[in-house]
C-alpha cells in the first residue's frame, strides 16, 4: 500500500533514514556523519504536517520504504520560465525489501502524485558513486539536468 506518512509511521522512517545515512557516508564520509539521520523526531512529526513537504511511505506489513519530497514554484521570474516542480529530496527502499520492486512503486507514485497536482518536471540529486540509485532513476525515465562538480581542498578521510 502507497499513502502520505503519519505520526505512527515515525519510527520506521527513523530506521529508514539511517540506512539513507550509511550510504552517503559510505560514499562521502567527508560531508555525512556515521549513524545519525537527517531529521529527529520531532522535526519528522512537523513535516508530516507541511503540505509543500509530502512523505509518502510504501507499506506492506511495515514501512518497507519512503519518498520525501518538496513541492516548489517560479513565477514571474525576470530570467526563468513559470514552472512548478516537486523535488524528490530522499527516496529508500529498505535493506530487506530491495528488488522487489518498492522503490519503482515509490516513485510512480510520486510521479503520478506530481502529474495531479500540476508540477512540470521532477527533479532529484544523485551522489557521484551512488550507481545503483542512478541506475534505477535512469531506468524510471530520468536524465541530467544539471551537474554540481566540486574541487576539495582539504581531505578528511
Amino acid at each position: 500500500m502507497l499513502r502520505k506518512a503519519s505520526k505512527e509511521d515515525i519510527g520506521r522512517i527513523i530506521e529508514l533514514l539511517h540506512q539513507v545515512n550509511m550510504v552517503h557516508h559510505t560514499i562521502r564520509p567527508d560531508l555525512f556523519k556515521p549513524h545519525t539521520t537527517k531529521y529527529s523526531e520531532q522535526e519528522l512529526e512537523s513535516l508530516l504536517n507541511d503540505d509543500s513537504k509530502p512523505v509518502f511511505v510504501y507499506v506492506d506489513g511495515e514501512v518497507l520504504g519512503h519518498a520525501f519530497c518538496q513541492v516548489s514554484e517560479v513565477k514571474d521570474n525576470l530570467l526563468l520560465e513559470d514552472v512548478k516542480t516537486l523535488y524528490i529530496d530522499d527516496i529508500c527502499v529498505d535493506e530487506r525489501a530491495r528488488g522487489k520492486h518498492v522503490g519503482k512503486a515509490l516513485y510512480e507514485y510520486v510521479r503520478d502524485y506530481a502529474t495531479s497536482i500540476g508540477c512540470d518536471n521532477i527533479t532529484l540529486n544523485v551522489w557521484e558513486g551512488n550507481d545503483p540509485a542512478w541506475h534505477f532513476y535512469k531506468n524510471m525515465g530520468m536524465q541530467v539536468q544539471k551537474t554540481t562538480m566540486e574541487i576539495k581542498l582539504k581531505h578528511n578521510y
